[in-house]
């Protein structure tokens, strides 16, 4: 039966109660959140400048051991660059860059020699437009002081850090909204398992739960196969052999227009899952923040239901 999807009755008041939960959070917590990475990307980006002579010395060889350190660098020029504005003012392979960047990694396929020239032309790009208001020590004969560079690290840590800042927040509410759904769970005797390629979603045991669990579905065609993450698999206690958990995704969001420009993201995903295992698969969605009678309209619209946050009781409404 649906818990929320048919009552649009109720979903105005739903969204201005959650709009308010979610800044009330974000007044209290948002910003630990957020200084808490500045600190350890300061860190890294001091660790980056090291390597590099403090950009004394940008060398190939620097980002073919390195390649995690791109960022940085991208951040430390005047003006800072964008991947694709890098990539485009270098003349350089998207894929190399796009593959140091999401999972800094150089290519494998690359022949070694071509890797060298496209790392070269990264270095010049990054070497002649360091920026030298940020490092001031550039040109000088007198080595960077100790105080320069960490006042240099904390600069470009602000620029990677306002960068990500979105995904930064996004993943320190996601966490507390797991912790959340373990909470309210876990009081009611569900059991959680523990994570890792053991644990197979359609052979827990009744009364358990766990979560980031990779789940396979068949790509279009049906030949592919590939694994996409859920956030909350949750196995009711009165599941019997054969049934399948239920699936939430916990999702959260500051402003209205990033709700409605991802909210095809949740359609694809349940289409992926019914179209692998049928239309008893039951996905739905766990709601904190800016989420307007729209985006509830198209997800309802996909057969999508959810569990607003701040009544977070409704879980029960779906049999846990």
């Amino acid at each position: 039966m649906p818990v929320n999807l048919d009552k649009p009755h109720l979903w105005k008041a739903d969204v201005a109660l959650s709009v308010d939960m979610y800044n009330q959070w974000f007044m209290r917590f948002a910003p630990s959140a957020f200084r808490t990475t500045r600190i350890q990307t300061t860190k890294n980006v001091e660790a980056a400048l090291h390597a590099t002579g403090n950009l004394t010395n940008i060398q190939p060889s620097i980002l073919r051991s390195h390649p995690e350190i791109l960022p940085t660098l991208r951040m430390s020029t005047c003006p800072p660059l964008a991947v694709d504005r890098l990539i485009g003012l270098a003349g350089i392979s998207p894929s190399m860059v796009k593959r140091m960047e999401n999972e800094q990694k150089l290519p494998v396929r690359m022949l070694p020699e071509q890797v060298e020239i496209e790392l070269s032309k990264i270095t010049s790009i990054i070497g002649a437009k360091a920026d030298p208001d940020i490092f001031i020590w550039l040109g000088r004969e007198q080595a960077a002081t100790e105080a320069e560079v960490h006042r240099a690290a904390t600069i470009v840590a602000d620029r990677l850090c306002g960068a990500m800042a979105n995904p930064i927040i996004r993943n320190a509410q996601e966490k507390r909204q797991l912790a959340e759904i373990k909470s309210w769970l876990q009081a009611r005797g569900y059991c959680q398992l523990p994570g890792g390629e053991g644990t197979q979603f359609n052979a827990m045991p009744p009364g358990t739960f766990s979560f980031r669990m990779n789940v396979p579905i068949k790509l279009e065609g049906g030949v592919q196969s590939v694994n996409i993450p859920i956030d909350a698999v949750i196995m009711p206690t009165t599941s019997k052999p054969g049934d399948f958990p239920l699936f939430f995704e916990a999702k959260s969001a500051g402003d209205f227009t990033n709700t409605n420009k991802r909210r095809k993201e949740e359609a694809v995903k349940m289409a992926q899952l019914r179209s692998t295992y049928g239309s008893g698969v039951r996905f739905n969605l766990f709601l904190c923040g800016y989420f307007d009678s729209g985006y509830l309209g198209y997800e309802a619209a996909e057969g999508i239901d959810w569990v607003w946050e701040h009544r977070i009781d409704d879980l029960a409404l779906f049999g846990l």
